[in-house]
């Protein structure tokens, strides 16, 4: 139902000021960013999500703390955990989504190949049940 990718980074020789992480856009990602976002400073107990896309595809990578990602076909369900540099989780459309268990330090970054379109969405997740078991 899901594809987690090892997302390849370079990560420079770390000294006082950190580490520098880069993933290549166009040659190690499955499709062309045109959107980046990312979850952070989420309360404890929050969850997220809650809805799924027609035409998205989406790429989840934990860049700090750990989450939850639960995914749905509207039959089966699975839950990955996240980690901070772990595996990237490739998201496609038609997956109901829902984020939880974000800790306190938790960023999670989504690239997406397509700008926000609000007629993507599928929030009921009723309708979203129907429509798979129906598609």
């Amino acid at each position: 139902m899901t594809q987690l990718a090892e997302l390849k980074t370079l990560v420079a020789r770390g000294d006082a000021r950190g580490r520098l992480a880069v993933a290549q856009l166009g040659t190690e990602l499955p499709f062309v960013a045109r959107r980046v976002y990312w979850i952070h400073g989420a309360k404890p107990g929050i969850r997220r999500g809650f809805h799924a896309h027609k035409r998205l595809n989406q790429l989840f990578v934990c860049v700090a703390g750990s989450c939850k990602v639960t995914l749905s076909d509207g039959k089966r369900e699975e839950t990955i955990d996240m980690t901070a540099f772990g595996s990237a989780l490739s998201v496609g459309p038609g997956l109901w989504r829902v984020i939880s268990d974000l800790s306190p330090d938790c960023v999670l970054m989504v690239l997406a190949d397509r700008p926000y379109e609000e007629d993507d969405y599928i929030r009921d997740f009723a309708a979203f049940k129907e429509a798979s078991v129906h598609g």
